[in-house]
C-alpha cells in the first residue's frame, strides 16, 4: 500500500511539474544504496520529500534532508509522517549553502537536487561530508540536453553553470564520475 500511494504522489507531482526525481534516477539510487548497504543519506533540495520517502521505504538508511521552501518543507514532514518515516527522516529547513558547513559525519550517499546554479557552491561541502567509496548523485546535470547542446537564450547561463560543474566533477582526482541519461541527466561520482 505504501509503495502504491507513493507512486501516486510522485505521478501527481510530475504532472504539475513539482520537483521530484525521475523514476530511473530513484531506482538507480535505491539499487546502489542497497548494494552498498548505505546507512546515511543526505538530500539537498528535498522538495516535498517524495524522493526521500522512496529511498527510505526501500532501504534501511537514515536520511537528512535540506529544503529552503517552507511550503515544501511542511509537505516533506506530512509525507514522512504519512509513510511512518519520521524517525528516520530529519529535515533541516533553510539555505543549503548556510546549513552544509555546520553538518558533520560521513554520508554514504549525497543526493544533490537543489538549485542547479548552486551545485558548484555546494560541491566542497559535499566532498567533505561524503565518506570514502560513497556516492554523490547530482541530478538534472544535462537539463533538457542544453548542457551538451545549444540552450535557449534565456537558459545559457544555467547551462554554463552546469557545464562548469561537470568539468569540476570529471576533473577531480578524488572522484570517479560517470554521467547517465536518466531523467535530465544524473552524474554519479564515487569518492576514491
Amino acid at each position: 500500500m505504501n509503495f502504491e500511494r507513493l507512486e501516486e504522489l510522485r505521478r501527481a507531482a510530475k504532472e504539475v511539474r513539482d520537483p521530484t526525481a525521475a523514476d530511473e534516477t530513484v531506482a538507480f539510487m535505491i539499487a546502489w544504496a542497497n548494494a552498498h548497504r548505505a546507512q546515511k543519506i543526505l538530500e539537498i533540495g528535498a522538495g516535498e520529500g517524495l524522493t526521500s520517502c522512496a529511498l527510505l521505504l526501500h532501504t534501511e538508511a537514515e536520511l537528512t534532508a535540506i529544503e529552503l521552501d517552507p511550503i515544501r518543507a511542511r509537505r516533506f514532514r506530512e509525507n514522512s509522517a504519512m509513510f511512518g518515516l519520521e524517525k528516520r527522516a530529519r529535515l533541516l529547513e533553510g539555505d543549503a549553502g548556510e546549513i552544509l558547513p555546520f553538518l558533520s559525519g560521513n554520508y554514504d550517499i549525497i543526493f544533490l537536487d537543489g538549485p542547479k546554479v548552486q551545485y558548484q557552491r555546494y560541491f566542497t561541502e559535499c566532498k567533505r561530508l561524503l565518506k570514502k567509496n560513497g556516492a554523490l548523485f547530482s541530478d538534472d546535470v544535462l537539463l533538457f540536453g542544453w548542457v551538451r547542446g545549444e540552450p535557449p537564450k534565456k537558459r545559457k547561463m544555467l547551462a554554463e553553470h552546469l557545464r562548469e560543474y561537470l568539468e569540476i566533477l570529471e576533473s577531480d582526482p578524488d572522484f570517479s564520475t560517470q554521467i547517465y541519461e536518466y531523467g535530465e541527466g544524473l552524474a554519479v561520482s564515487i569518492k576514491k
